[in-house]
C-alpha cells in the first residue's frame, strides 16, 4: 500500500483502555511516520486529556455506560447512543480510516460498529480475563481479537483470537534494573528484602489501611516498604505516620519511576488491573494481588485467579484482608524457593513485544506492506 494510511483508535474511560490504544497508535507510526490517526473518545473521561498529551487527535461523544445503580440516570441513555453513532458515522465518512482498531470502554462500541458498517476492517484488543460487554459485541465484526490471556476462545467463538498479552509503557520493557542497583538508586538498603506496594494513581484505601496495621511488623521484621500511597489518602498517612519514625517505611504519593520500584521490590502487592498485571509479569517479580471488589463485573479477581492458577501469583480478597493479608505475605516473604518458583510462572504472561506483534498481524491481514 503506497498512499498515507489513515487508522482510527477507540478505547477509553479508564487507562487500562487508553494506553494499549496510544502503545499500538505508537507502534504504527514507528513504522509508518506519515500515518495519520484519528482516536474516537467519550466526553468527560481522561482519555480526552491522555491522548493528546500522546500527541495524537481525538474527538469526543456524547456516550456513557448503563447505570446499574441509578436506573433513573439511563433515561437519556438511547438518545447519547443515537447522537454518538451519528457524530462517529460523519467522522469516520471524513476521515476514511484503512483499519480501525478498539480497547474496550463506552465510545468504542458505537465508533466500531459504525466504522463496520461502513466497510471498515475492525480489530479488537482486550485486556482482561474476563472481556467488557463492548468487546464482546464488537468481536463478532472483527477480523480478529487480540487478548491478554490464554484460553479466551470461548468468549470470542467465531472471532479469529490471538493471545499476544497487553501493550505497556516501554520504560518497563526497556528500564528494568538489577534489584540491587535499583535498591542503591533509591537510597535503600540493598541486604533488607523489599515490598513494593501499588495502588494506582488515587491509590488502595484497602491497602493503605492494611499497611497502617502493619507498619511495627515490618519494622520487627526488618523489611524495607517503598509505600504508594496515592493522592487521596497520602497527607493524612503523612500525618499518622510522622511520629512513628519508622527508618524502613519510604511513603510517597506517586511514584514516577515505577521500572525502578519494580526493579528494587523483592514482592509487590498491587490491585489485578489488567495493565498492572501484565506490567508486573514483565517484571516478573512475586506478587500479592488485592482485586478492586467493584471493578465491572468483578474482573480484576478474575485476573489476579489467572495467575493463581499458575502459581504465579497468591491473592487476597479485600474481604479477608484482617486474617489473610499478614499472613500470605509472610508465606512469600519468607520462602526465596516460593519467589522463584511464581518469578517462573509469571513468564508465562510475560508479553514485552505486544504492541509490536498486534500491529504485525493487523498488516498481515490486511497484507500492509510497512
Amino acid at each position: 500500500m503506497n498512499k498515507k494510511i489513515k487508522v482510527l483508535m477507540s478505547g477509553g474511560g479508564t487507562g487500562g483502555h487508553i494506553f494499549p490504544a496510544i502503545a499500538v497508535a505508537d507502534e504504527i507510526k514507528k513504522r509508518f511516520p506519515e500515518a495519520e490517526f484519528l482516536f474516537i473518545g467519550a466526553n468527560g473521561k481522561m482519555e480526552m486529556e491522555k491522548v493528546p498529551q500522546a500527541g495524537y487527535k481525538i474527538i469526543g461523544l456524547n456516550i456513557a455506560g448503563f447505570d446499574r445503580g441509578n436506573l433513573l440516570k439511563n433515561v437519556g441513555l438511547p438518545f447519547k447512543v443515537v447522537s454518538s453513532l451519528a457524530k462517529a458515522r460523519k467522522a469516520i465518512k471524513d476521515f476514511k480510516p484503512d483499519f480501525a482498531v478498539g480497547t474496550g470502554g463506552f465510545a468504542s462500541g458505537p465508533a466500531l460498529f459504525m466504522a463496520s458498517a461502513l466497510g471498515v476492517p475492525i480489530f479488537v484488543q482486550e485486556q482482561n480475563s474476563l472481556p467488557g460487554k463492548t468487546n464482546m459485541f464488537l468481536a463478532k465484526r472483527a477480523k480478529a481479537v487480540f487478548t491478554a490471556y490464554p484460553d479466551m476462545k470461548k468468549f470470542f467463538a467465531g472471532t479469529t483470537t490471538h493471545f499476544m498479552g497487553n501493550p505497556i509503557r516501554k520504560s518497563i520493557i526497556t528500564d528494568l534494573f538489577e534489584g540491587d542497583a535499583a535498591k542503591e538508586k533509591l537510597g535503600l538498603d540493598q541486604n533488607k528484602l523489599t515490598i513494593l506496594s501499588v495502588g494506582g494513581s488515587l491509590g488502595s484505601r484497602t491497602l493503605n489501611n492494611a499497611w497502617k496495621e502493619h507498619l511495627d511488623e515490618i519494622s520487627a521484621k526488618d523489611y524495607q516498604l517503598i509505600w504508594q500511597t496515592g493522592k487521596t489518602d497520602y497527607q493524612s498517612i503523612i500525618a499518622e505516620t510522622e511520629a512513628t519514625q519508622h527508618r524502613n517505611i519510604h511513603i510517597s504519593e506517586f511514584i514516577q519511576s515505577m521500572e525502578l520500584g519494580y526493579s528494587a521490590a523483592d514482592v509487590i502487592v498491587s490491585r489485578a488491573g489488567a495493565i498492572a498485571i501484565s506490567e508486573l509479569a514483565v517484571a516478573k517479580k512475586p506478587v500479592l494481588l488485592v482485586p478492586f471488589p467493584f471493578a465491572a463485573e468483578d474482573h480484576q479477581t478474575k485476573n489476579a485467579l489467572t495467575l493463581v492458577d499458575k502459581n504465579a501469583a497468591r491473592m487476597v480478597k479485600d474481604t479477608e484482608m484482617k486474617e489473610k493479608f499478614w499472613p500470605t505475605l509472610m508465606e512469600i516473604c519468607e520462602s526465596e524457593n516460593l519467589r522463584k518458583e511464581m518469578s517462573a510462572n509469571l513468564d508465562f504472561f510475560a508479553k514485552p513485544n505486544a504492541a509490536q506483534e498486534i500491529v504485525t498481524e493487523i498488516l498481515n491481514t490486511l497484507n500492509i506492506k510497512s
